[in-house]
């Protein structure tokens, strides 16, 4: 049975100075096909990612009407209707829309639950320009 070179043995003779020139493009060949077979895996990943992102871009644009609501508006519209979401995953896919051109947003003052005014962030596909 021949000896198995580990990664320590191969790394101990570059600091040697004693290294195989084989050996060490045996070894730089196998770790490249592992980083290649890593990035092909995260590729992967990120596009089925990617695609879950995009549905749930259109499910929150379904939301989005003539009427200026906030993002915490368009959350609890969307988790009573049976979605788990949270604000920040909304405010994400807004942000995109608003970047695509698809909706508009503007600042604009909102009465909070203490019967309060206060400045807010809205969307709508589209705001009256004054």
């Amino acid at each position: 049975m021949a000896n198995k070179i580990t990664e320590r043995d191969i790394y101990n003779a570059i600091l040697d100075g004693s290294v195989d020139v084989d050996v060490l493009k045996a070894f730089a060949e196998k770790k490249i096909a592992q980083l290649d077979k890593r990035n092909e895996s995260a590729a992967k990943r990120a596009a089925k990612k990617r695609a879950e992102g995009d549905a749930l871009m259109e499910e929150v644009a379904g939301y989005i009407g003539n009427e200026a609501k906030t993002r915490a508006q368009i959350t609890a519209e969307m988790v009573a209707d049976g979605y788990d979401l949270t604000d920040a995953k909304v405010g994400a896919r807004l942000n995109k829309l608003v970047a695509n051109g698809r909706i508009a947003k503007a600042k604009g003052r909102v009465t909070g639950e203490d019967g309060k005014s206060k400045a807010a962030t809205l969307y709508a596909l589209a705001f009256d320009a004054e």
